[in-house]
Order: structure tokens, then C-alpha cells, then sequence
């Protein structure tokens, strides 16, 4: 008798737990934030301070995670002439890795502009690409900031290289060429 009512007992609870069960509706959330997370736009309109947006807009001054230290001068004609004659490395001589910059220039220059700075390149030997002109012709007053500006940006037929290069790493370059340019007017 007593495993018979123990029997009904949990066939009872059972079926009341069961009957309680509908699969068109949702279950309970104990956390409903946890599964539907509130989505905030960066630049809206929010309660949280009196002025709305004041919270939400980054700190001026600041870069963002991940993000290039802004470049003061322009991509013009005049933003180059600023930097050939006022832009000069940070780098001071315990920095200057000349090792380093050999070998970023042997990745990223040499082909177009030759590994002695000549011009003479493995493109331009074979015709694929032309007028690249040595570091020391007559005329071509280069200095750091022209330099720069122009790995920055790049110049006539030649692209950019900001995106491969950072920051430290093209004053490597710029020295490097510097010493080819150097070399050549010996």
C-alpha cells in the first residue's frame, strides 16, 4: 500500500510538472539581460548625463585602441614642402638601428629604387616600372621630412607605405636612405 501512494505521489508531480510544460512559450529568464542584451549607439542621445552625448563622445585628445598617431602634415604639394624643410626624426643616434633599416629597405624600397639607392632596382631593370631617379642626382635636395612624407603618402607613381611600415620603423628607413644618399655623392 505505502508503493502504491508513493507511486501515485510521483506520478501526480509528474504530471503536474508536465502539464505546466508548453513548448510554444518561452521559457523563464532569470536574467533577461544576459540573453538580450540592450544595444547602445555610440553617438546616441542618452538619459545617464544632463548634456545626453556628453559621456559617449571620446576624450579629446586621445587615439583610438589600435589606432595611428595623426600625421600633422598634409598629402598637398605644400604639406610636402612643410615637411622637407621643418619635419626631423625623433629618433636620436642611440635609436637609429642601421641593420634594421637596411633590411626594411631591402623589403620595401630596393626593388623600385635599387639596394644601393641608384635608381637601378630589379623592376626598373626590367622595364616594369621607370624613371625611379638615384638619391644623388643633381637637383634632388631630399631631406628627413621629404623623406618621410613621402613613405607616408607616397609620391607620383609610388604608393603609400604607412600601413606596412609604423612609425619607428620608416625614420629607420629615412636614415637608411639618408646613408645611401651619402654614399652615392662620395
Amino acid at each position: 500500500m505505502k508503493s502504491i501512494f508513493k507511486i501515485a505521489i510521483v506520478l501526480t508531480v509528474f504530471a503536474s510538472i508536465m502539464s505546466c510544460k508548453k513548448d510554444s512559450r518561452p521559457n523563464y529568464q532569470f536574467m533577461p539581460n544576459m540573453y538580450e542584451p540592450v544595444g547602445y549607439e555610440a553617438y546616441a542621445e542618452s538619459d545617464a548625463f544632463a548634456n545626453g552625448v556628453e559621456a559617449q563622445l571620446p576624450a579629446e585628445g586621445t587615439i583610438p585602441r589600435g589606432g595611428h598617431l595623426p600625421f600633422e602634415y598634409e598629402n598637398t604639394t605644400e604639406g610636402y614642402d612643410l615637411a622637407k624643410s621643418s619635419l626631423m626624426s625623433p629618433l636620436d643616434s642611440t635609436q637609429v638601428d642601421s641593420e634594421r633599416g637596411k633590411e626594411l629597405y631591402d623589403i620595401y624600397c630596393g626593388i623600385c629604387h635599387g639596394n644601393k639607392g641608384d635608381g637601378q632596382g630589379k623592376l626598373v631593370k626590367r622595364e616594369k616600372i621607370l624613371g625611379v631617379p638615384s638619391y644623388a642626382d643633381a637637383g634632388r635636395a631630399i631631406t628627413e621630412g621629404s623623406i618621410y612624407h613621402t613613405v607616408y603618402y607616397g609620391k607620383n607613381a609610388m604608393g603609400s607605405y604607412a600601413n606596412q611600415l609604423n612609425e619607428e620603423e620608416r625614420w629607420q628607413v629615412v636614415d637608411y636612405v639618408l646613408n645611401l644618399k651619402a654614399d652615392l655623392e662620395k
